[in-house]
């Protein structure tokens, strides 16, 4: 069986929640081939680190490229939403790329699509050239965003939590890396913030090396559906996630609230929020070096979190510890965001500890590697789309109220809809009982 054919002939599975089942009831994956499984591992981490870093790498040098390319504090804002309209944009077509080539495949050219999208863009000589070319590399982006919980489905059935934890974690550090880095690397090579944006493509470029091999390579199919008390059987027709528009589920739309909700929370916080800073006093350094606190903050998180949210019937409680963290943040940024901004930038770090949850919600939440697929690309390309308005409000509000009170009034107000969805989006729920 090809890769791309198992997205579709998947036979159903419970995510790590199902009991024990007796021997005669419970069928055994192929095994996986050890060269794979290992090489698996390593393509998942370096796409990771590559899936920030073009936007990170931006938000400590936004006064500069502002300045070199003439841009207004509205389209400054439109930039910073540009990732977001880029993941919904594109995102939607992931499914329908990795039926037909494979999702190895996808994310290999995904990989080529940021390393040559962060290649051109320093060699921009406007705003539009510049969008363009993020635009090439966003696009990159959002295929692999939307394939990675598929991958780690379809190679590690079993581990979901734990890989899950591992991809998210070489997120986190990819783009902490990319925040505390930039300007320094800016300074260091004497170019300008062009070269500090483009040598981020290195790093692209050997991702997509690492991923060629994937690109064919057939991934273990997921085991035969758990059986026994406890375990609810799916619904006639609904074994492999395809039967229904996904738009009836209420748990899809649930799901791609939260994720929209915490993405405009994570792009006002990774484009927004060194200005505030550096508006408030703070240095170019400093404040790119507190973007990469609030960063690398997810990465023994995003290790933990996962395979927490994976043990929990309801990850309810978590969505609420973190939108505590949130509103205690994005409070502090309004009211003295010089007097204590490494407290700010933890607790902003802990609250975008977010996404690797909605990111388990997506696997926890499907049967079956179709249905993952499915509710992977429309909860994802939905989320962004939603998240889009929020970071162009932010930059709009801040230049006609001359000060960041307004915005980040704002965001305190939006955690309240986000808590609500993700309560309801991390019930124990399954999108083919709702199909």
């Amino acid at each position: 069986m090809r890769d791309d054919d198992s997205l579709t002939l998947d036979p159903a599975t419970t995510l790590e929640k199902a009991p024990p089942c007796p021997p005669e009831t419970r069928a055994a994956p192929p095994a996986l081939p050890r060269w794979a499984g290992a090489l698996a591992v390593a393509g998942l981490v370096l796409a990771a680190v590559n899936l920030r870093p073009a936007v990170t790498s931006l938000g400590p040098l936004m006064k500069e490229v502002r300045d070199g390319l003439g841009m207004s504090g509205a389209m400054a804002g439109l930039l910073t939403s540009v990732p977001a309209a880029c993941f919904a944009l594109f995102g939607f077509a992931a499914p329908r790329l990795a039926r037909r080539y494979g999702p190895g495949a996808v994310v290999c050219a995904g990989m080529t699509l940021i390393t040559a999208g962060l290649l051109l863009r320093p060699f921009a000589g406007g705003t539009p050239a510049f969008l363009a070319a993020s635009a090439l590399a966003l696009a990159g982006i959002a295929v692999s965003n939307v394939l990675m919980p598929v991958i780690v489905k379809r190679y590690f059935p079993h581990r979901v939590g734990t890989v899950t934890g591992v991809y998210s974690m070489a997120l986190s550090l990819g783009t902490a890396v990319a925040a505390a880095v930039s300007v320094p690397l800016t300074h260091a090579m004497g170019h300008g913030w062009r070269l500090g944006l483009g040598v981020w493509a290195l790093p692209a470029a050997v991702a997509a090396l690492v991923w060629l091999p994937l690109a064919g390579a057939r991934a273990a199919a997921a085991p035969a559906a758990a059986s026994g008390p406890g375990v609810r059987t799916p619904a006639p027709g609904a074994a492999n996630g395809e039967h229904g528009r996904i738009t009836r589920s209420r748990t899809a739309w649930t799901v791609a609230a939260f994720f929209g909700l915490q993405g405009t929370a994570a792009y006002v916080t990774m484009g927004w929020m060194p200005q505030i800073f550096r508006d408030a006093g703070i240095s170019a350094g400093q404040a790119g070096l507190l973007l990469a606190v609030t960063m690398v903050m997810g990465v023994p998180l995003s290790f933990v979190l996962p395979q927490l949210a994976a043990r929990m019937r309801s990850q309810g409680p978590i969505v609420v510890v973190l939108a505590c963290f949130q509103v205690a943040g994005f409070a502090g940024l309004w009211a003295a965001p010089a007097a204590a901004p490494w407290a700010w930038a933890l607790l902003l770090g802990v609250a975008n500890c977010a996404f690797p949850l909605v990111l388990t919600m997506i696997g926890m939440r499907s049967r079956t590697g179709a249905g993952v697929v499915r509710l992977s690309a429309f909860a994802q390309s939905t989320g962004y789309l939603l998240s889009i308005p929020g970071p162009i409000l932010v930059g709009a509000l801040n230049q006609s109220s001359g000060g960041w009170g307004l915005p980040m009034a704002l965001m305190i107000a939006l955690v309240v809809p986000q808590v609500v969805c993700g309560v309801l989006a991390g019930r124990n729920r399954y999108i083919e009982d709702e199909l």
